[in-house]
């Protein structure tokens, strides 16, 4: 059950790196937070249970869901995805400030490849690894999911990554990641990937709102486009 697999993520101290950072940076806080309890825990899914839309992040950010207990929360990443979500109607509202802001997601679920903050935004390949499990669980669980949008290329290699480890076909040659590029995988998921919406990514332009938007109208055309019985 997605509780149970919820509760075991925010119980997870498995990275003793992350762990550190996390409730340090809980402690410390950003001077603009200062008046905030911050979270400091590993960060679980969320969405609607029956999604048929699964997006997959990098990490919570630190002074985002790090701090608001909700990924793409409370920070500019989540601005931009609440946003591109509304607008292709998966999602209630535009904006995703804190946890009871009332935000609802229809038909969509927001994961990640790694549950807690990593220091520079950059876990490691044993963080990576220490984390697939949970991922894995979680899609397991998530079975009515049709389209997975993988934000960024670290997310990307982690759904492949979990794959594998699900024993789930992934295809040769494999799947590359690119903005914009679609893959249908052997299982019938609809894999397509986007560039992350960090600021890295977002003031320098390589990613704007119309292409981030785009990502999300071609899953919900996905979605919607009737599929044949075989």
């Amino acid at each position: 059950m997605l509780k149970r697999l919820q509760d075991d993520i925010i119980a997870c101290t498995r990275c003793p790196r992350l762990v550190a950072h996390r409730e340090r940076t809980a402690i410390e806080k950003r001077r603009q937070y200062r008046g905030d309890t911050y979270w400091g825990r590993p960060l679980p899914g969320f969405g609607d249970p029956r999604a048929r839309l699964v997006i997959v992040g990098l990490a919570p950010a630190a002074h985002g869901g790090n701090r608001t207990g909700r990924m793409f929360t409370g920070d500019s990443s989540g601005e931009w995805l609440a946003r591109a979500l509304f607008e292709s109607h998966f999602s209630n509202q535009p904006t995703s400030t804190h946890r009871d802001d009332g935000l609802a997601l229809k038909d969509a679920y927001i994961t990640a490849a790694v549950r807690c903050a990593p220091p520079e935004n950059t876990p490691t390949r044993e963080e990576l690894a220490a984390c697939r499990p949970f991922l894995v669980r979680e899609l397991a669980l998530l079975t009515r999911a049709l389209v997975v949008v993988a934000l960024g290329k670290i997310g990307f290699e982690a759904y492949l990554a979990a794959c594998r480890e699900a024993e789930v076909e992934v295809p040769r040659p494999r799947p590359a990641f690119g903005h914009a590029r679609t893959h249908c995988l052997p299982n019938g998921i609809m894999l397509i990937a986007s560039y992350h919406p960090s600021r890295q990514n977002t003031q320098t332009g390589r990613l704007t709102a119309p292409m981030l938007s785009a990502i999300f109208e071609s899953a919900r055309q996905i979605i919607d486009t009737p599929r044949r019985e075989t």
